[in-house]
């Protein structure tokens, strides 16, 4: 029995595992944060729409800068009165044109004209509120890149300190299955010598089978927290990643957090949009207001292609007015004031849920603090405990259930403790992310 026990062990930690081991690849934190801003479809997709608010924002410019289209047209006609038109344009028009006859019934004429036209907008208030909106929502778009990029590096964080604690896990797995080897070993050679019941020995068994199996589980949770990563720093990595430092508590002094929500981008990007619909609604209350354009267009006129024996200009301004559009623009400017009005409403309870939320945060850093100090104690104890019931088990005063209780116990507070480290460093992080600048 002890030689088979023996075979298992070589096999378990000789073999699979440092084949495992050899497919582990190294990494630090920051090279995961790094690869996530650089590699994140996320990320690129925030910029991607920061750069379209951008465009939009763009295309406002045009209250401002003239509009300029140049024009080549070239026609045949016989229409008295166009071919009449088109000689006085051409600056050929003769005495013998007056000819009755030849205006009744003039002969074909061709025309070719090259047109310059500039329009210049000059009052647009309407105009000038959209291109405020576009201004504000461009400018939440761009908060929302530095939020979106916040978020991934506390996700991309929270995935590497998960992979710590798989790690971990595995790490103590692998520590319980050989202490439930050798404590099989061990009830086996007592089994052998008539000193256990053959029940001892089951318990024994049952024991080690049961944290093989947690730890094959806990193996393909460590890959699963490995996939996420690389899902997130968009690698195709071949095995698992190893962080290159191990699960610790992190040092961390609470920030002053009196302005920490108004500085936040994501609650700026939300003020931002508030501010965008409150130019739409004013854009569309000034759209009742006149328009005031220039226009000009120059002309070159002859009878042959690309040819200007001829020219003329035209400029002025226009006024118009849109009096009335039925009830149509009455809506819109309804509408546009209730989007607005729920915009605020919604700012501001956002406002508020972060405030709660960074308070609740602050009090699930300190309960976790609290935690991981417990839990070490608790670790400490646990092992003291294993080491008496180990010591009185090979002396023949402990049963082997009582042993194997002492072995679940520890390997269970040695879980719970680097849980709860985990349950800290994420609390800070989280903490971080909430008062995030």
């Amino acid at each position: 029995m002890t030689i088979k026990l023996w075979v298992v062990t070589l096999v378990l930690f000789g073999w699979i595992l440092p084949l495992k081991a050899q497919q582990l690849k190294p990494i630090t934190l920051n090279e995961v944060l790094i690869k996530v801003q650089e590699s994140n479809a996320d990320i690129k997709i925030s910029e991607f729409e920061l750069t379209e608010a951008q465009g939009d924002f763009t295309m406002g410019n045009a209250i401002f800068l003239p509009t300029i289209s140049i024009s080549h047209t070239g026609m045949a006609t016989t229409n008295p009165l166009m071919a009449f038109g088109t000689k006085l344009n051409q600056e050929i028009l003769t005495a013998a044109d007056f000819n009755p006859d030849l205006l009744n019934d003039p002969d074909q004429i061709e025309n070719y004209a090259t047109t310059l036209v500039i329009e210049q907008p000059l009052v647009n208030m309407d105009g000038l509120f959209q291109r405020k909106a576009a201004k504000s929502t461009m400018e939440a778009r761009e908060q929302q890149v530095y939020r979106t990029k916040d978020y991934l590096a506390f996700e991309a964080t929270r995935a590497f300190m998960q992979l710590q604690l798989a790690h971990k896990r595995v790490e103590v797995l692998e520590k319980a299955v050989k202490a439930a080897l050798a404590n099989e070993t061990m009830v086996a050679d007592r089994f052998e010598e008539g000193l256990l019941q053959k029940a001892d020995l089951l318990q024994a068994k049952v024991r080690t089978t049961g944290m093989e199996n947690q730890l094959i589980s806990a193996q393909s949770n460590l890959s699963n927290a490995s996939d996420y990563l690389a899902f997130l720093m968009d690698e195709d990595v071949a095995g698992d990643y190893v962080p290159t430092k191990g699960l610790e508590l992190v040092d961390y002094v609470m920030a002053d957090t009196d302005r920490a929500i108004e500085d936040r981008p994501d609650v700026k990007a939300l003020e931002l949009v508030s501010q965008a619909y409150r130019s739409t609604y004013k854009a569309d209350k000034m759209a009742f207001l006149p328009r005031l354009n220039a226009f000009g267009s120059y002309q070159l006129f002859d009878d042959d292609l690309f040819q200007a024996n001829s020219q003329g200009y035209t400029f002025g301004a226009s006024l118009s007015w849109d009096a009335f559009q039925g009830a149509k623009r009455f809506a819109k400017i309804k509408k546009s004031r209730a989007t607005y009005e729920k915009a605020q409403v919604a700012y501001e309870h956002y406002r508020s849920k972060s405030e709660l939320e960074l308070q609740k945060a602050g009090r699930m850093l300190l309960d976790a603090k609290n935690r991981a100090s417990t839990s070490a104690l608790t670790l400490e104890q646990s092992a003291e405990t294993l080491h008496i019931r180990s010591n009185r088990f090979k002396e023949g005063l402990e049963s082997t259930s009582e042993l194997l209780r002492a072995e679940a116990q520890y390997a269970e507070k040695e879980l719970d403790h680097y849980n709860a480290i985990y349950e800290y460093n994420y609390a800070v992080a989280y903490h971080n992310f909430l008062t995030k600048r």
